[in-house]
């Protein structure tokens, strides 16, 4: 059966055929990191790991980049109300991010590009548009001209007369329904420098940029959130295709993680960030959570269901563990041709997990009867699946996540101690003591950054000499 994938752009599902026999380019949205993550940023990491490892599995050499957004409105925000710098704000808050991706098993992507490192491909790519009639300067801004690009709004279907940006009145806008490709410089913001003036580049801009320098003119597939579609990916398409680009031939994207049927936000106080949800479940069941619903549908967040994955999950290993202790080594063996099925009907997990439930199901069988070789076989069936959805459970990565999240946990009590000292001191005012636990903390890696809503450690780099 051929992978079949649902295109957002086509609204229906599409074979997929790559562009270069042999290949397959892939482009998700990453993180803005504004931040720490919670589980509603990761879910696409996790899905879209998924799906590139079944492309993987199917033979292909995947180039797959994931961008990091660090340079927008909400990190000056962020960053000016704790009082830190944008650029250690967005660094501190990129490094939490790597971490809960690693902890889940996130493949690492070929690339992971910066917004900040690519200013150059922006202000081409700007100068095309201008070039091509597509966008115009005005005070020190550049915008783009959505009434020149006839196919605005294919992808979402909204329609332009519609259209609202979510942007502030810029100068010299010719139309509120225009986007902007450049803002000109504000005092106390970062800029760079740029034909029309310094200045700092808005959030479209960027990912049309690092596409096309790192998969081309035309790539296969890009991946984000559905809360991406208007405005981000839709001003993506127009001002790629507006400048020539052929671009993405097929658009996925993932459902939100909901509670109480509401997206996953900070707006909304329901935030569960990584670590805190790590104190209840080890990084593999969260990661088997995360993935077991189908990517395109809304994941329903409860602590119930998450103790529920997380015990479907332990079955499962507490069956490759008995026939490992039984039989020696499990080789790594071929998924069924029912799991191929599943995931080549656009990534289709659920049915997938049926498969690996029905060999636990018969290995176990197999095993209570005495007949190690076919639990065996079984057990060598159920990890290659595993293996396809990232967590076979005798891969060495887990054994590693799991001591690391028992050490996390005992550090989150340690730092947290500090943290405590730390703000009771400068409660009284107390700010020799209150420097002291800092830099302690800095000296072991700990790195502190004052938030609105309190402190918030992530692990840096040690500094020489000056732990102890």
């Amino acid at each position: 059966m051929t992978l079949r994938l649902f295109d957002t752009e086509k609204r229906t599902l599409r074979d997929f055929t790559p562009l270069v026999p042999g290949h397959a380019s892939v482009y998700l949205c990453g993180a803005t990191v504004q931040g720490l993550p919670h589980i509603g940023h990761v879910r696409s990491g996790v899905a879209f790991d998924i799906l590139r490892r079944w492309l993987a599995a199917g033979g292909l050499d995947v180039a797959f980049i994931r961008n990091v957004t660090d340079i927008e409105d909400k990190i000056l925000t962020k960053a000016a109300a704790a009082g830190r710098p944008w650029w250690e704000w967005a660094a501190t808050h990129e490094r939490a991010f790597d971490q809960a991706y690693r902890q889940l098993g996130v493949l690492p992507p070929s690339a992971e590009p910066r917004a900040t490192g690519h200013i150059t491909q922006m202000v081409d790519l700007m100068q095309r548009l201008i070039d091509r009639g597509h966008a115009y300067a005005s005070e020190g801004n550049v915008y783009f001209d959505v009434r020149s690009y006839p196919d605005y709004g294919h992808l979402s279907g909204h329609r332009p007369e519609d259209v609202h940006q979510g942007e502030s009145a810029g100068l010299g806008k010719r139309d509120p329904r225009d986007f902007t490709l450049w803002k000109a410089a504000k005092p106390g913001e970062p800029t760079w420098p740029s034909p029309w003036g310094p200045g700092r580049p808005g959030w479209h801009l960027e990912c049309s940029a690092m596409a096309e320098f790192y998969l081309g003119p035309v790539f296969d597939i890009h991946c984000g959130g559905m809360d991406l579609v208007f405005p981000h990916h839709e001003n993506e398409i127009a001002q790629s295709k507006a400048a020539g680009d052929g671009f993405a031939q097929y658009w996925l994207h993932n459902g939100w993680v909901t509670m109480g049927g509401e997206k996953m936000s900070k707006s909304l106080g329901n935030v569960l960030a990584i670590p805190n949800v790590l104190k209840s479940v080890r990084p593999v069941e969260l990661r088997f959570y995360l993935g077991s619903a189908h990517y395109r549908s809304m994941l329903e967040y409860s602590d119930k269901a998450l103790a529920d994955a997380a015990q479907s999950y332990q079955r499962i290993e507490a069956f490759v563990q008995r026939v490992a202790e039984r039989g020696g080594d499990i080789p790594m063996g071929k998924w069924t041709d029912g799991f191929a099925a599943a995931l080549d009907d656009d990534l289709g997990v659920p049915k997938a997990l049926a498969e690996i439930h029905h060999g636990v199901h018969e290995g176990n069988r197999a095993l209570d009867a005495g007949v190690l070789e076919t639990a065996r076989e079984h057990a060598s069936q159920v990890r290659a699946m595993l293996d396809v959805l990232g967590v076979d459970p005798l891969d060495p990565h887990w054994n590693t996540a799991a001591d690391h999240s028992a050490a996390d946990a005992a550090l989150d009590v340690l730092v947290g101690a500090e943290l405590e000292r730390r703000q009771q001191a400068r409660a009284a005012k107390d700010w020799a003591t209150a420097d002291a636990v800092r830099d302690r903390l800095q000296a072991a890696g700990v790195e502190v950054t004052d938030t609105p809503n309190g402190a918030e450690w992530s692990l840096g780099t040690p500094t020489p000499g000056k732990a102890g």
